[in-house]
């Protein structure tokens, strides 16, 4: 689990890059409980994401699952390979899996997330 991520307790990662953008995916742990995936709904481009608030889908053959915005701000990009090949998330979760990147409003949010540490915690915690 990289380090410079930070976690939502619904298991989505953000990593804040270099020019202040959020980008967004959904963690190994998450990945490894949905199963293969084989379907991914991309919030468009342009899009108003609110912190907490559900704004792409990811399908496996076991379940659907909503994606929820680590973040508030504007959608200002998209993995569309994912349309193609939805399994990359299951195959590298913090790295070619991330699925959209957010212009963040207001720094606060993150705040709000778990880092590393705590985000093993809390999964550790649900397997038992």
């Amino acid at each position: 689990m990289p380090g410079d991520l930070k976690f939502q307790k619904s298991h989505e990662w953000a990593r804040v890059e270099s020019d202040g953008t959020v980008t967004v995916g959904i963690s190994d742990h998450a990945q490894s409980l949905l199963g293969d995936l084989v379907y991914v709904e991309l919030p468009g481009v342009g899009d108003r994401v609110q912190a907490g608030n559900a704004c792409a889908v990811v399908e496996s053959v076991k379940a659907a699952s909503d994606v929820y915005a680590p973040v508030s701000g504007e959608v200002v990009a998209v993995n569309e390979a994912l349309s193609d090949k939805p399994e990359t998330i299951n195959e590298d979760a913090y790295g070619e899996g991330w699925i959209f990147v957010v212009k963040m409003e207001n720094k606060d949010d993150l705040a709000e997330l778990l880092d590393p540490d705590a985000y093993a915690e809390l999964i550790e915690g649900e397997e038992h």
